[in-house]
């Protein structure tokens, strides 16, 4: 099969520094793709319209990836819903926008498991979006996600552009956000097990009651199946343009806590505060679209959870500042 990119493709990785853009620039760089373009945010605003408009004029990438986002975990999206709308929308709409009236030959734009209905039937298929009311704890998060999804599919139908979309499960791995109140769920548990322990804690309280069933990707899984997505597949005219990524496997956060107070040395009483939010009971994907494309993810949750908390014990113990 012939690939949909080549080496000598001048590559947009917008979002280089988050955890998913970096976790892309190694796997473009070991694919031989070695004309990745980046620009932080000092040098390009992407909430600025003018300012990306310009950048593309000069740049004329002809290959985009679109992982730049404002993230964050149930406190962020509940205490900052503005932002999150505003920020994403903007970034999402400059960046497609420009791709398309530059003449990009391809973009992908990642999006996220959140955008599906909280009461889904699972395992969740993609044709599930927009059939139903969205989780209230990051509705506005994913609102902005399904307007990307929506406008590249919108461009694909009006114009051509041969933008697709990835939606990834819950991601960990290099680079994760460890903020003690921003950050999502696992590098949290990570962060505040692996403090509990250092001080000799006899417990640690958790958010919800630990019944919520979640899948965890590897980054590093993500950023093969991104690359595998570039090369390899386009929609037809009918079919759905995004496709979900996961491991196809969940488990209960109660579980999911178990097992990183053991990856982190915790040897305490694990707690749970019910009167805090449990958000979506469970969000499993089906990966069966990507798996007939020949992908499948490869990184064990268990394995790649005792790496992850040995990079971030490893980084503390160093003095070295993890991503916040």
């Amino acid at each position: 099969m012939s690939r949909l990119i080549h080496s000598g493709d001048r590559i947009f990785m917008a979002g280089h520094r988050g955890m998913a853009g970096s976790a892309i620039c190694r796997r473009l760089a070991q694919g031989g793709y070695g004309r990745v373009i980046t620009a932080s945010r000092q040098e390009l605003d992407l909430t600025d319209a003018g300012a990306t408009a310009a950048w593309f004029a000069r740049e004329r990438p002809t290959v985009v990836v679109l992982a730049a986002a404002r993230v964050g975990g149930i406190q962020a999206n509940a205490s900052q819903p503005a932002d999150f709308l505003l920020d994403n929308l903007k970034i999402q709409n400059n960046v497609i926008e420009s791709a398309w009236r530059q003449d990009a030959r391809r973009l992908l734009f990642l999006g996220s498991s959140c955008i599906y209905p909280k009461f889904a039937e699972q395992p969740i298929r993609e044709e599930a979006l927009l059939t139903g009311p969205l989780e209230p704890t990051n509705e506005w998060y994913a609102i902005a996600k399904i307007a990307g999804i929506q406008l590249c599919r919108a461009l694909r139908l009006q114009h051509g552009f041969d933008a697709i979309s990835l939606m990834p499960t819950n991601l960990y791995g290099p680079g994760d956000n460890y903020h003690p109140t921003n950050s999502h769920v696992l590098p949290a548990l990570i962060r505040r097990f692996h403090e509990a322990a250092q001080a000799g804690a006899e417990s640690v309280t958790c958010w919800g009651s630990g019944s919520p069933r979640r899948e965890f990707l590897h980054v590093d899984d993500l950023a093969d199946a991104a690359l595998h997505g570039l090369e390899h597949w386009t929609p037809g005219d009918e079919e759905i343009p995004f496709l979900n990524v996961g491991t196809g496997i969940d488990l209960p956060i109660r579980e999911l806590a178990e097992q990183v107070a053991a990856a982190v040395g915790f040897r305490g009483r694990i707690a749970w505060d019910a009167d805090k939010p449990d958000g979506t009971p469970r969000k499993l994907l089906d990966v069966s679209r990507l798996a007939a494309l020949g992908w499948r993810a490869r990184i064990p949750l268990a394995e790649g959870l005792k790496a992850t908390a040995r990079e971030f014990a490893e980084a503390q113990a160093a003095g070295r500042e993890v991503r916040l």
